[in-house]
C-alpha cells in the first residue's frame, strides 16, 4: 500500500499538522484501517477509494474513526493533485459528513468546502473550569465545545489538566463522535487564534484542526462582522488558515507540503474486504 505523510496548513516541513494518506483500490476491513491508523500514530490517517467521478473518504485517529477531518482531507487532495496528478479542477469526496469538495486556488492554496457548524450558548461546565483553571470565559456547544477566552495571551498560557478535560464530554452530554474542545481568542496579527484539545481520542493537543474552523468561522464572522478571515492555530508546530463564511458552508484554505512517501508492508491480504 502506498503511504504518504503531508504537512498541512503550512508551507514548510515540520510545521502545520501532519496527516497520513493511504489511497486504496478497494476498502479493507475497518479493523485493518484502524490498525494502520494506530500504527501510524498521527492525529488522523485518511483512506480513500476512487469511484466514478468522485472519491469515498474516511478518517481514523489512533483510537477511532471520526466523522469530519479537515487537514487529512486537504492532505488527500494534495496527494491527488500533486502526486497522482488527477486532472480535475474540483475534487469531490463522499464522507460521513456528506459531500466535501476541494479546489485549487491562487498562491498554492487548497480550499476545503465544509459544513458550517455554528454553536449555541452553553454553561460553564465544571470540568472546563477545573481543567483550564479559568473563571472568565464563554462557552458554545456545537459538534465540538467552543471556549472563548479574553485574549491571545490567556490562550497561549493554557496548560490543561487532560484527565479532567476528558470529563467534558460527559458534562456536556456530547455524542461519542464529538470529542474536541476548541479554545479561541481574537488575534493580535490575524482575525482570530485557537487551540484544539481532544484527549478522549488520544490527542491531547492537535497541531492544526480543519474541523474546528467549521465552528470558529461562523462565530468570528458574526462577532467581527466580516465573511473573510485569517486565523492561526497556536500549537507548537503552528498553522495558518484562511476562512470564508458562506452561510451553511464554510471555505477553509491552507497550504500543504509533502513530508514522506513510502509503502506499508503489513500483511492483510487474506482478510475480507468491506463492500
Amino acid at each position: 500500500m502506498d503511504y504518504y505523510v503531508v504537512d498541512v496548513f503550512t508551507d514548510r516541513n515540520f510545521g502545520g499538522n501532519p496527516a497520513g494518506v493511504c489511497p486504496l483500490g478497494s476498502w479493507l476491513p475497518d479493523e485493518t484501517l484502524q490498525s494502520i491508523a494506530t500504527e501510524n500514530n498521527l492525529s488522523e490517517t485518511a483512506f480513500f477509494v476512487e469511484r466514478e467521478g468522485h472519491y469515498e473518504l474516511r478518517w481514523f485517529t489512533p483510537e477511532l474513526e471520526v466523522d469530519l477531518c479537515g487537514h487529512a482531507t486537504m492532505a488527500s487532495a494534495y496527494v491527488l493533485y500533486n502526486i497522482l496528478n488527477v486532472g480535475l479542477d474540483e475534487l469531490e469526496f463522499r464522507t460521513q459528513s456528506g459531500i466535501l469538495t476541494v479546489t485549487r486556488g491562487d498562491e498554492g492554496l487548497l480550499w476545503l468546502d465544509f459544513p458550517s457548524r455554528p454553536g449555541v450558548a452553553a454553561q460553564k461546565y465544571p470540568s472546563l473550569v477545573e481543567a483550564f483553571g479559568l473563571n472568565r470565559f464563554e462557552v458554545h456547544k456545537s459538534a465540538d465545545i467552543l471556549v472563548v477566552v479574553e485574549n491571545e495571551d490567556v490562550l497561549r498560557s493554557l496548560h490543561p489538566n487532560f484527565d479532567v478535560l476528558k470529563k467534558v464530554r460527559e458534562d456536556a452530554e456530547m455524542p461519542n463522535d464529538s470529542f474536541g474542545v476548541i479554545v479561541t481568542a481574537q488575534g493580535s496579527d490575524c482575525d482570530f487564534v485557537s487551540r484544539f484539545f481532544a484527549p478522549n481520542v488520544g490527542i491531547n493537543e492537535d497541531p492544526v484542526t480543519g474541523r474546528a474552523h467549521c465552528v470558529l468561522t461562523p462565530y468570528w464572522s458574526k462577532r467581527l462582522g466580516k465573511t473573510s478571515l485569517t486565523a492561526r492555530q497556536l500549537s507548537k508546530r503552528g498553522g495558518q488558515i484562511w476562512c470564508k463564511d458562506e452561510g451553511e458552508r464554510v471555505k477553509i484554505g491552507g497550504k500543504a507540503v509533502l513530508y514522506l512517501r513510502g509503502e506499508i508492508c503489513a500483511s492483510w491480504r487474506n482478510t475480507p474486504a468491506r463492500s
